[in-house]
């Protein structure tokens, strides 16, 4: 039986802004499946990126999906300029949301993807009323707001129990991983059950440019598919 195939999101939160365009089509030529766009508002993360003109741009310059992480303390402020922006998947964060079943049904009313954030430290089960409501699960393998960090091995212990209850509850429900992914870890965070690999530095910061890059992660998980571990 073939093993799926598991997606690959570059975030450019790596790339080199000079030449936005160049490095998003570069990564659409070589493979990748979407975009992956890094919100971050200086309070949720010390860190402050991007705002919906970022993600038009993105949505111009290549025929890929875009999706939108906010890392902000109030999402429901950035959906619908994002959504109009051309966001395809919105993803907001548990920890920053205190009506999250509300925030999730506007994404939705709004014709976006709806998608929601762990951070690591925060228990799979904090999901399990809002699970029904979301098309992927995005688990933090590294604390947010900066790029470049190591990969928690910690975190795939959530990975497993996420792919168990969405497996268990007969949903369609994608897992994706954002963090220190590299050909080291990419497989490490599939074989624990992970559909989707955002990857920034490996891809855009890879010798030789995101077309490198991405040849090195795809080799890197070449016949893997998630599994329940």
């Amino acid at each position: 039986m073939t093993a799926p195939a598991v997606k690959i999101a570059p975030s450019i939160l790596a790339a080199d802004f000079s030449r936005l365009g160049e490095e998003v089509r570069a990564a659409e030529a070589s493979g990748a499946d979407r975009i992956h766009v890094d919100v971050m508002d200086g309070h949720f993360v010390p860190n402050l990126s991007m705002g919906p003109a970022i993600a038009q741009a993105v949505k111009r310059s290549c025929g890929l999906p875009v999706e939108t992480h906010l890392m902000v303390t109030n999402a429901d402020r950035f959906i619908e300029p994002f959504a109009k922006a051309g966001s395809d998947t919105l993803i907001v964060h548990v920890e920053s949301d205190f009506h999250l079943d509300r925030t999730l049904r506007e994404i939705r009313a709004l014709g976006c993807r709806p998608a929601v954030c762990l951070n690591p430290a925060t228990p799979v089960w904090t999901l399990e009323e809002v699970l029904p409501l979301v098309d992927l699960v995005l688990v933090m393998t590294v604390n947010p707001g900066f790029g470049g960090q190591k990969y928690l091995e910690s975190t795939e212990a959530k990975v497993r129990a996420l792919r168990r209850l969405i497996d268990q509850r007969g949903l369609r429900v994608e897992i994706e991983v954002d963090g220190g992914i590299d050909p080291q870890t990419a497989p490490r965070a599939v074989t624990a059950g992970a559909d989707v690999l955002v990857a920034g530095t490996a891809v855009f910061g890879a010798p030789g440019g995101a077309a490198e890059g991405m040849r090195r992660l795809q080799a890197s998980i070449a016949g893997l598919g998630p599994c329940a571990g």
